[in-house]
């Protein structure tokens, strides 16, 4: 292992552009998570005029999702070994290149295989921004400036429908990737400018077989959830898919840990603090993907609105995560992360049964109340996990740990909308008495059931997060009374 006694701390100059640093990487990160969710708003246009069923259309997004899974422990792991810097510069160009040619796609496999491009650079810049902060900012601003990236993880992800919505409405589907291209361009010449050389590296090697291996789990498993909508999940095809992603993942354990230099640093979850957080994100990105998928074609096909009006109600989220993170990220700094992420999670379990209450006569307003308190609701938690993620990691494992922690919440998406999708098929088609696919023309109550049912399990996916952090409370309380 290199030695790593300098740290960034102690140049002034770094010091200096901190706030600049966390900028660039804050534009790359909000990009790379938005193209994850702002497809979604543009996938019933996509049905129109590429004469698709949805269940076909889908595979834009999570096509993204999925490729972003299978490679980022990979880079975070050779973040760790070359400089995350290094791994986090060429990723925005491969980034900024997949959204060129995103926009000029013709058809729906050359658009999926161009956001596969994209993915591969968003999963570079992914894995590698976390660590960048923790590395560049001193101890008693590291809550704030992860909290920061937090925020924009978030709000990226869940800001995509309505910014996309606007997008689409005014310029076109293109645009919603194009739109990267100027920002990209800006970040980078700003990033050449202030980003620093890399100072940590870890003397190690690919592990080919590991890397393989979880990129074969991630294959099967999400193309054999994914395409068992479509077929059944009693399809041989679908059964066959599944049990190899089981034997994969279970055989990438066990290399992982002979491994002398393992793709996953398993230690890390022995840290049971570090392991509940990474759960209870993922869980709270499941239950928010599952609002992601469903909400653009309840507020198109059920209230009746334009993507342009949709977006801005829609648009309500990110703003209200844009006002609470920041804030939350800041107090965590002070009073502890536990009883933000605890409050969090039980505003988040109220708004979700509130979408399930909804209908075709639902008031705009009541809608957007219902939206705005999911998004205080995750702003409240998200900066805080975020923070007590990465500070209970070893600074030679930065980069691993933050891929780790941008794996759980792409899979979390990537579930949520396996979960949302499944859920809502499974009970329309039972309603219409066949199998669906899609929406059914002038039967709103079909939707609307599948959309209850949907959104009842995110609140209950919620409540089990909340009830695991109060658990977490309760237990760090006791200990440290138990100290005192």
């Amino acid at each position: 292992m290199s030695a790593i006694s300098a740290t960034y701390q102690e140049d002034a100059a770094v010091q200096k552009k901190r706030w600049i640093i966390l900028i660039v990487l804050n534009l790359f990160t909000f990009m790379s998570t938005l193209d994850g969710s702002i497809v979604n708003i543009a996938l019933p246009v996509l049905v129109k005029q590429l004469n698709l069923p949805v269940a076909q259309v889908e595979w834009v997004t999570t096509g993204y999702l999925m490729a972003i899974c299978s490679v980022i422990l990979f880079f975070g792991k050779l973040g760790d070994m070359v400089g995350k810097i290094r791994v986090f510069r060429i990723g925005t160009v491969i980034f900024i290149l997949g959204s060129l040619l995103c926009g000029w796609s013709t058809s729906l496999p050359f658009l999926i295989a161009s956001r596969v491009v994209q993915a591969i650079g968003a999963s570079m810049t992914m894995a590698n921004s976390q660590g960048i902060v923790t590395d560049i900012f001193p101890a008693t601003e590291r809550g704030k400036a992860l909290g920061l990236i937090g925020t924009f993880v978030s709000l990226g992800s869940i800001a995509g429908p309505s910014l996309g919505g606007i997008i689409v409405s005014t310029l076109g589907w293109e645009y919603i990737f194009w739109v990267n291209v100027p920002i990209g361009l800006i970040a980078f010449a700003l990033g050449m400018k202030v980003l620093p050389k890399d100072l940590v590296r870890v003397k190690s090697r690919i592990d080919l077989p590991g890397s393989l291996l979880f990129a074969f789990f991630i294959i099967t498993l999400f193309a054999g959830l994914l395409l068992g909508q479509q077929l059944g999940y009693g399809d041989s095809k679908i059964v066959t898919a599944l049990i190899a992603a089981a034997a994969s993942f279970i055989a990438f354990i066990v290399v992982e840990l002979r491994s002398e230099a393992p793709l996953l640093q398993l230690s890390l979850f022995k840290n049971s603090l570090f392991s509940l957080s990474i759960l209870c994100a993922f869980l709270v990105f499941v239950a928010n993907f599952c609002f992601n998928i469903i909400s653009p074609f309840y507020a198109q096909n059920m209230l009746g609105l334009s993507p342009f009006y949709a977006g801005f109600l829609l648009m309500l989220f990110p703003i209200s995560m844009v006002v609470i993170a920041p804030l939350s990220g800041a107090l965590s700094d002070k009073i502890g992360s536990e009883l933000l992420t605890f409050a969090g999670l039980l505003v988040m379990v109220i708004a979700q049964f509130g979408l399930a209450r909804l209908h075709d006569g639902s008031s705009v307003i009541l809608v957007g109340l219902w939206i705005a308190m999911l998004g205080v609701g995750s702003g409240l938690f998200q900066s805080p996990n975020n923070s007590l993620i990465m500070s209970k990691v070893p600074r030679t494992q930065l980069g691993s740990a933050g891929s780790v922690n941008s794996l759980v919440r792409n899979v979390g998406m990537v579930v949520g909308i396996t979960i949302a999708t499944s859920i809502l098929f499974n009970v329309m088609s039972s309603k219409a008495g066949h199998r669906v696919t899609g929406l059914v023309p002038g039967r709103p109550d079909i939707f609307l059931s599948g959309m209850h049912v949907v959104f009842m399990t995110s609140s209950v996916i919620c409540l089990v997060s909340a009830l695991l952090t109060g658990w977490r409370l309760i237990t760090i309380r006791k200990s440290k009374r138990a100290e005192a």
